[in-house]
């Protein structure tokens, strides 16, 4: 999934929610049962209260169970289920059941405590639930029915395989997720909801230590720096805000944050969003660095004429200056500002390409040590 997209100024159609796809699915999937025909297009209402219309790729009767199915239409999202079919299967159960869920192909079960629902559930999020049931209940005259709700995405589990489901503790396939019912191209909301939630699994895995990394070569380099369990691994990507701010209000004992030396660059310059599109980093104060950690005036010039962060780093190190451990000071500065309150231990790591370490601050307390000027 890509972090950030085109301009705001671009025209982008949005899509909806698997969510919103099981919602119609099973709406029309009931309707069969309680009137005798499928809907088509079948509309059901969004969580704010918008009226939308899908329109079915398949519907049949199966004995005393009806199954309808949607194809997810993403937008102009790089969603990963963009174009899937999201299918549910309804029969109805005795008086007094109320509607029950099941996961059907490709749709996971919950393994792992912290996540919104407990262990041995189907992976199909709170708001997804209450959306079904409206609609049902919308058929039933307003009361909720008695039915089971399989909900199934053919070819789920390889889709899954794109997600961070296997480290949240949800196997078998994918989540039905959604809390608008929509989505919007590029929002990034998806990516933030993921932070949290692996956050969330760690914690109630009673894990001490997390490490929020910025790609996949920080994070196997902090994994194997620290022998860290899969969940501790948090793949924040550009979004440190995101990740700290969560941290602050849901603590953990320790944390460290992990990424390359350009982005660690870009978080120790006072940069929550670590994306390029929001800003490259400033090398003149960079050049201050490295003069700070004993370079002198030369380098400093080589280094305001370097066209990345990374060919800094390298003319710092042919000069035998040890810019990576003053950067991650200043990273921890910021970072632990933002942690203020939460009685973490902190720590920011550098690494370069290859996964060397090239940086490292000590873990502090942001309480004790809170200021970003204390520990340069």
């Amino acid at each position: 999934m890509s972090q950030h997209g085109p301009s705001a100024t671009t025209a982008l159609r949005r899509g909806w929610t698997t969510g919103s796809c099981a919602t119609a699915a099973a709406k029309a999937s009931f309707a069969a049962l309680h009137d005798g025909g499928f809907p088509d297009p079948v509309t059901i209402t969004l969580p704010g209260g918008r009226q939308v219309a899908f329109a079915l790729a398949e519907a049949g009767r199966d004995g005393d169970a009806a199954q309808a199915g949607v194809v997810k239409d993403a937008g102009d999202d790089p969603d990963v289920t963009h174009g899937a079919l999201v299918r549910a299967r309804v029969r109805l159960l005795p008086a007094g059941s109320g509607v029950r869920f099941r996961a059907g192909e490709g749709v996971g079960t919950i393994t792992r405590p912290g996540l919104p629902l407990p262990p041995g559930e189907p992976a199909i999020n709170p708001v997804p639930r209450q959306m079904i049931r409206a609609a049902l209940a919308e058929i039933a005259g307003g009361r909720e029915p008695d039915a089971e709700v399989t909900l199934s995405v053919p070819g789920g589990e390889k889709l899954a395989e794109r997600t961070l489901n296997g480290r949240l503790g949800i196997v078998g396939g994918l989540s039905i997720l959604g809390t608008t019912g929509i989505v919007v191209p590029f929002s990034c909301a998806a990516w933030i909801d993921t932070i949290r939630r692996g956050i969330d699994v760690a914690r109630a895995m009673g894990l001490d230590h997390v490490a929020g990394s910025t790609g996949n070569v920080s994070e196997v380099a902090v994994q194997a720096l620290h022998d860290l369990h899969e969940v501790a691994l948090i793949e924040m990507g550009d979004f440190a805000g995101g990740l700290l701010k969560y941290l602050r209000d849901h603590p953990v004992p320790r944390v460290t944050v992990a990424g390359g030396v350009a982005k660690m660059t870009k978080l120790g310059q006072g940069r929550l969003d670590l994306h390029s599109a929001r800003g490259s980093a400033d090398m003149a104060a960079l050049a201050a660095v490295a003069q700070q950690a004993g370079g002198d005036a030369g380098l400093g010039a080589a280094i305001m004429q370097a066209n990345t962060v990374a060919q800094a780093f390298g003319l710092a190190s042919d000069a035998g200056v040890a810019m990576g451990d003053a950067i991650a000071r200043q990273a921890w500065g910021v970072a632990a500002e933002v942690l203020r309150g939460s009685g973490t231990l902190l720590e920011i790591v550098l690494f370069d390409r290859e996964g060397r370490l090239v940086g490292r601050s000590d873990f502090a307390g942001v309480d004790v040590a809170h200021s970003r000027n204390l520990l340069r």
